[in-house]
């Protein structure tokens, strides 16, 4: 069978959203080629190694890629794809070159080849997130396995505003905390909390394919009986008395949901993890969060992008 390659070279910032419309649009997992990862110095406290061939990435920005059956309503599906490109500069968000191209490849050429871009990555202290493919075991006594299978939804744990998210978590979850996980795409936050100790976890995502995909990895990591996992516009229609809510959203979303009910959900002193946040828009986000109760009180930055830990009083 043949399939299209569909690439959009664009930049970091931009990865989510356009890994987004590339689910839309069918792809059942995408390919990120990210120039920085080859720069990035990788943890190996586990003694983990990781292999990057340079010309698997672009010279700069970002590539992601998508697989598309070859079919009459191909030429359809890619203008679509460019009209919602087009539409997030609507959002301020920087799309670089936003370059999209389309190649022809045979089923076997990339039916298992984008494996090779996902590795076991440790994160924080004590977790360590490896694809289901890889017989992974642990090297110290302390280290908790995260297996993730991340070809359905985008939120592999190698994203530096994933990787905030879990170190904030391991900073401030307490043993037996509520937790409110929105925009959970694979779970991967969410079975992090559970893993770091976290007794009632409920995660939320507006995509049907990411809540299919979190409950999936939920049940892999045996978490379920702590984690609960359903669709969920933001915050809505979801009650108050959580001791913290980790959001690892766009900017422009982490804004919305904290004037929409993000500080409404929370105990008092209760707090508010917010990720995906650019530099730029660091201090948008910022007087937002005040400007609704939520104070923040740390802040952190891995490359361009910032996460803020607000609390609410």
């Amino acid at each position: 069978m043949k399939w299209s390659e569909i690439c959009i070279h664009t930049t970091e910032e931009a990865i989510e959203p356009v890994t987004n419309i590339l689910y839309e649009a069918g792809a059942g997992g995408v390919v990120i080629e990210d120039a920085m990862d080859l720069k990035k110095e990788w943890p190996s406290q586990f003694g983990e190694t990781y292999a990057l061939d340079p010309n698997d990435y672009p010279p700069d920005g970002v590539n992601v890629k998508a697989y598309l059956p070859v079919n009459s309503c191909l030429g359809e599906t890619i203008k679509e794809i460019k009209q919602s490109m087009n539409q997030l500069l609507l959002y301020d968000i920087d799309l670089g070159e936003n370059r999209l191209t389309v190649s022809e490849r045979h089923e076997e050429e990339w039916a298992t080849a984008w494996k090779k871009y996902y590795k076991p990555v440790s994160v924080g202290n004590k977790l360590t997130i490896t694809p289901t493919w890889i017989d992974y075991r642990p090297k110290d006594p302390e280290e908790k396995v995260i297996e993730l299978d991340p070809g359905m939804a985008f939120g592999t744990g190698t994203h530096p505003t994933t990787m905030l998210c879990i170190e904030a978590l391991e900073q401030y979850l307490h043993s037996g905390a509520s937790v409110l996980d929105v925009g959970t795409g694979t779970g991967v936050l969410a079975i992090s909390a559970a893993k770091l100790g976290a007794g009632r976890i409920l995660a939320v995502d507006l995509d049907p394919v990411a809540v299919q995909s979190a409950k999936l990895n939920v049940k892999l990591n045996k978490v379920q009986e702590s984690v609960c996992v359903r669709q969920n516009n933001l915050a809505d229609n979801i009650g108050f008395g959580y001791d913290l809510l980790v959001g690892n959203l766009l900017a422009e979303i982490v804004i919305r949901l904290a004037e929409e009910g993000g500080a409404r959900v929370l105990k008092p002193n209760g707090l508010f993890i917010a990720s995906g946040i650019i530099r730029s828009k660091k201090e948008r986000v910022r007087e937002a969060l005040a400007a609704n109760g939520l104070h923040v009180i740390d802040e952190r930055e891995k490359n361009d992008w910032v996460a803020l830990i607000a609390q609410k009083r």
